[in-house]
This record gives structure tokens, sequence and C-alpha cells, in this order.
């Protein structure tokens, strides 16, 4: 499917728009923290983005319904895009919030609309490859930009760091073949069926709030734990290569082989690339980077998954709802991890911060198993 033009459009816009989310997620709280924020806040950044992204992610139904696809993405491009090159004006804490709420409107819309454009770019039967290509184009930001970032705050380039956090502003021009080729928007439900399909994209949407949770958790603090810069650029590039392959590929097998097994797996693979980052963080270097590898196959094993589930339950009328639903779990559970598990880590200690999260992912595993059956009879 990647040579269909929507699909390239669909991934130009995508990877633009992560670029510069990512470039930020993890330098933002260590440019913080040398500015004078103390450890235990730094993940403030990450939580006020994310808080004004879920706030957000909840009206996008209405208000592509209200305006249009078009309007609704090329604003919240430019929102994600244009106040980053402000960042380079003050190291405080405030105004690296204020500017952060602002790009975290922009991207509530980038995020529900990508992933209900993948669905509708694509027949039922190859939705989880059209997820799983959507999903390449956010991994691989995640493979670059993550580790650049951080790179870059460390190495005092926060200037270039601000000014290519603009990107999305470039996928502007994208907007209208993407639009054109996802071709005229549905009108609206029933009555009730929004709630519906709420209801349906629930079960899966927990499970990726959990993972995503500790997924904050490792980017955010890891770079702090190691803050020499060189192992922790290394365990993120490695995470985000894991996470990449597993995006992609879950989507392709998730096509022929179902969610019920390959579900509940994933899961358990993020459950123990947590228990291995945490040996290391207390030992060789070598397993930070082992644990970040596994974590990173079963987190982004996990989201490819849960959002096929999702949609699976939803119907084709509950695309943007369970879109909706599921964005705004991946990112409420990225913001608790980046400022809950701060606070549970600076009273005993990261390592065991992150073996209480990956006993929960574990606990967890049945719920998994009960959102891929059910997405598999549906």
């Amino acid at each position: 499917m990647w040579r269909d033009r929507g699909i390239q459009s669909l991934m130009g816009v995508t990877t633009l728009g992560f670029t510069s989310f990512c470039l930020t997620l993890a330098s933002l709280p260590v440019y913080a923290v040398a500015g004078g924020a103390a450890v235990s806040t730094a993940g403030l950044v990450t939580a006020v983005f994310l808080v004004v992204t879920v706030a957000v992610q909840v009206t996008i139904p209405a208000l592509t319904a209200r305006f249009g696809m078009g309007p609704v993405l090329v604003a919240g491009l430019l929102a994600l895009g244009l106040p980053s090159p402000l960042y380079v004006l003050d190291d405080g804490l405030a105004w690296i919030c204020v500017l952060s709420a602002v790009r975290g409107a922009g991207f509530a819309v980038l995020t529900v609309l990508g992933a209900t454009l993948a669905a509708r770019l694509a027949p039922p039967e190859r939705r989880g490859e059209s997820v799983g290509l959507l999903g390449l184009a956010i991994a691989v930001p995640n493979l670059i930009a993550v580790p650049a970032g951080v790179a870059l705050v460390l190495g005092g380039h926060v200037g270039w760091l601000s000014w290519l956090a603009a990107s999305p502003v470039l996928g502007v021009f994208l907007v209208p073949l993407l639009v054109r080729s996802a071709g005229p928007q549905p009108g609206p439900g029933a009555a009730g069926s929004g709630r519906a399909a709420v209801r349906a994209a629930l079960v899966p949407s927990v499970v990726l709030f959990l993972v995503t949770m500790a997924g904050g958790g490792v980017v955010t603090f890891v770079p702090i734990a190691r803050p020499d810069g060189v192992v922790a650029t290394v365990a993120l590039l490695v995470f985000g290569v894991t996470g990449a392959v597993t995006r992609w590929r879950a989507g392709t097998l998730a096509d022929r082989l179902g969610t019920r097994l390959l579900l509940p797996v994933a899961l358990v693979v993020a459950a123990a690339g947590l228990v291995v980052t945490a040996v290391g963080l207390e030992g060789a270097t070598v397993w930070v980077l082992v644990g970040a590898a596994v974590f990173g196959a079963g987190h982004g094993a996990t989201q490819n998954l849960t959002l096929v589930a999702a949609f699976a339950r939803a119907g084709e009328g509950g695309t943007t709802t369970a879109s909706a639903m599921w964005n705004a779990s991946f990112d409420a559970g990225t913001a608790v991890g980046a400022l809950a598990l701060g606070l549970l880590a600076a009273g005993i200690g990261l390592d065991r911060t992150y073996v209480v999260v990956a006993a929960l992912l574990a606990a967890a595993v049945p719920l998994a198993s009960a959102a891929a059956r059910v997405a598999v009879r549906s």
C-alpha cells in the first residue's frame, strides 16, 4: 500500500509532525532541568503537553464534522510547528510549559486524524497494513529524533532543536492531496453511535494506556538517570529501532493472524523489557540497552495491535471516535508516565519504579486477551 499516493501523503504529514514531537519529547525535560527545574518536576513539561493533547483530542470528531478534515488538519500542523522556535528564548519551566500547551493542541489534531485517515485509505482487510505504515511513519522519527533531540540539548544546541521542531509547517502542503485521496467525509452517525464507539474502543485503549505510561517513564527518565548522554542516546535509539520494526510489521501479521495471540504476547515482551532496563540501571550498561530494545519491541507492537482492535470493535462508522479514544489513552498514558512515575521514582528509585510498572503490565495480560478475543469475534 505504500505506493498509494494518499498513503504517501499521510506518511509525509505524519513524519513531519512526529519529528517535531519526538525531537522535544525527551529533550525538553532535560532542557528544563538545565534551566534550574528540579528533577522531580521535569516530567511536568511532557505532562502539560499531553494533558492539553488529550483535552483537545476528544473534541476532534465534533471539529471535523463542523469545519471539515482539511482545515482542522492544517490548523493542527501550524499549532504544532509554529511555536517551536520560541523555545530558544527562555529555559524556564513556565515558558517551556506554555509553548508546549499550544503545541499539544496541534498534536491532538495530528494524532486523531492521522489514525482516522489510515483507516479510511485502506479496505478493512488491509487495515492492519495501513496502520502499520502509519506506525512506521511515527516510529522512524522516534528512532532518529528522540535521541537526536537529547543529544542536541546535552550538546548545547537548543537553537537547532527549536527550528527543526518547526517541521510540521511543511506538512501543510501535503494536506490537499491527502484529503482528496480519503474521499468525502462520512456524515454523522445515528444517535448514540459515538458513545457506542467509545465503549467499543475502551478495552484496547486501557491496555494502550498502561504501555504508554511505561513508555513515558522510559523516555523521560532514562536520559536523566544517565546524564552522560551516550548511554541515554543509544538506549533511546535502540528503543526506537525495535519499536519501528514491530509497529510496522505487527499490522501485516494482524491482517493474517488476528490479534488474539499477538496482543498478549506484545504486552509480556514490554513487561520483560522494563525489568531488564531496571536491572541495567543498577548494573552493567549493556542491560539498559538490551532492556530498551526489548521494551521497544513490545511498546511498538502493542500500539499497532490495540489500534487495529479498536477499529474492529468500533466498526466503519466509529473510526474517528475510536481514533480519538485510542489517541487520548496513548497520550494520557505518556503524560502519567512522565509525571507520576517521576514522583514514584523520587521515593523508591527509578529501578524499582520500572519493576512495579512491569508487574502492572503483566497483570494486564488477561485484559489484553479479552480485548483481542472481542476484536476477533466482532
